[in-house]
């Protein structure tokens, strides 16, 4: 049986695997000094995927250079700035739904909301420190993009470097809905977010259902904001 310590050690073997780049925040973050040039501008409903991903780091930008409680990782901030600037253009609950997998389909509106709540709460926390450590020199290329016409499910292609690192291939995974195009899943180096936490979603929920998943979240949300 999978107790609470093991499953939280699954999502800390997750977190530590995608390492800085594996959250939105974070791979978003990264594209802060991506175009320095361009004044910062809300994507448009009917923006091609590709301009999206490239205004939304502007908007990043634009904030970063006036916040300095946000660039020293400031949770408040880094929350307010993912509520503002990143969110509107990403579908939390379907990365949610798809990483719970079936789980999703036993839950009750209550546990469903509960799963979005604290899932976006780990990667906040786990993930928004890093802010902190951009450099100057980082940078998003965005590589050549291509869509069959009429596509409604796309992947937009770059590559981040900080100057430090050798240079590392980000993927966006986007759906076209009503309100425009929604990032939905992140490939960092291979790796495709959601398949890497339905992993381990699928063996917490193995031994308890959906409480089990939810649980493991708001317990490893208490040990990060206890520093523990």
């Amino acid at each position: 049986m999978l107790d609470s310590r093991s499953a939280l050690q699954a999502l800390a073997s997750t977190r530590h695997r995608l390492a800085w780049l594996a959250c939105w925040a974070t791979a978003l973050a990264l594209a802060f000094f991506a175009a320095g040039q361009a004044r910062a501008q809300a994507p448009g409903p009917q923006d091609p995927p590709n301009v999206i991903i490239q205004k939304a780091a502007n908007n990043v930008l634009d904030r970063i250079r006036k916040d300095q409680e946000l660039k020293s990782g400031s949770p408040e901030k880094i929350n307010q700035a993912i509520d503002e600037l990143i969110l509107p253009y990403v579908d939390f609950e379907k990365t949610t739904r798809l990483a719970v997998g079936r789980y999703w389909r036993q839950a009750t509106p209550e546990q469903r909301t509960a799963l979005v709540k604290e899932f976006r709460n780990m990667l906040v926390r786990t993930y928004g420190g890093s802010v902190s450590t951009i450099t100057p020199q980082a940078r998003v290329d965005m590589r050549p993009f291509r869509a069959e016409p009429g596509a409604t499910d796309v992947v937009v292609r770059t590559t981040v470097t900080d100057g430090q690192r050798d240079p590392i291939p980000v993927d966006y995974r986007l759906e076209k809905s009503d309100q425009g195009w929604k990032i939905y899943d992140l490939n960092v180096m291979g790796v495709w977010f959601i398949q890497n936490y339905r992993d381990q979603f699928a063996s917490i929920g193995s031994q308890g259902g959906v409480d089990a998943i939810i649980k493991a979240l708001q317990t490893s949300n208490q040990k990060m904001n206890t520093g523990r």
